[in-house]
């Protein structure tokens, strides 16, 4: 049994599911090619706030 993060995405291709934790701050990027995930990129940044 897979123990899912409460902030998470699911990402099905071809027959296989990924799961990946969200980051708290940034972007996911799904980079596909022909229809098929090519790879998945995660992108962290941090907020610049007073």
């Amino acid at each position: 049994m897979i123990e899912l993060v409460m902030n998470s995405v699911v990402v099905i291709s071809e027959g296989i599911a990924k799961v990946r934790e969200l980051p708290g701050h940034g972007e996911y990027r799904i980079v596909t090619h022909q229809r098929k995930i090519k790879r998945m990129r995660r992108e962290e940044g941090e907020g610049f706030l007073r």
